[in-house]
C-alpha cells in the first residue's frame, strides 16, 4: 500500500548492497530475495505470453527484477558449494514462474552433484 511521500515500497532486491559481504550473507539475502519474490512467480505461472493485465505486469517486472538481483549476486560468490545452493534456490524461484528458459541455464550452472540431483528430484523437467 502506498503512503504519502512514497512512491514505491522498497523490495530486498532493490536495496543496494555493500560490498564486500561474505559468502554466507550473500546466500542468505539470494535466499531471501526468493521467498519475498515467490508469490509473484506463482502469479505469473499460468501466463502464456506477455502479462496482459496492469496487475500481472507489475507481478511479471517484479519477479524479472528479483531473479536479476539473486543472478548478480551469486555470481559473486566465491565457495562452490555455496554459489551451487544459491543458484538451486533461484533455479526454484525460476520453476515457480514456470520460465523453463532460464531455470535450466542456471541449472547447468550448477556443479556439484548433490545438489544437481536434487534440483532434478524436485523438477524433473530439467532433465531435458
Amino acid at each position: 500500500m502506498r503512503r504519502f511521500g512514497k512512491n514505491e515500497r522498497e523490495e530486498i532486491w532493490d536495496e543496494t548492497v555493500q560490498w564486500p559481504i561474505g559468502d554466507i550473507e550473500a546466500a542468505k539475502k539470494i535466499r531471501d530475495i526468493c521467498r519475498a519474490a515467490a508469490d509473484s512467480a506463482e502469479k505469473i505461472r499460468g501466463l502464456a505470453g506477455p502479462p496482459a493485465s496492469g496487475n500481472d505486469k507489475y507481478h511479471a517486472e517484479r519477479y524479472e527484477r528479483a531473479a536479476r538481483a539473486a543472478m548478480e549476486i551469486a555470481m559473486k560468490i566465491s565457495d562452490d558449494l555455496m554459489r551451487d545452493a544459491s543458484v538451486r534456490q533461484i533455479v526454484n524461484l525460476c520453476m515457480s514462474a514456470n520460465n523453463l528458459k532460464t531455470a535450466r541455464i542456471l541449472f547447468r550452472a550448477i556443479q556439484a552433484v548433490e545438489i544437481r540431483e536434487a534440483a532434478l528430484g524436485e523438477h524433473p523437467t530439467l532433465r531435458e
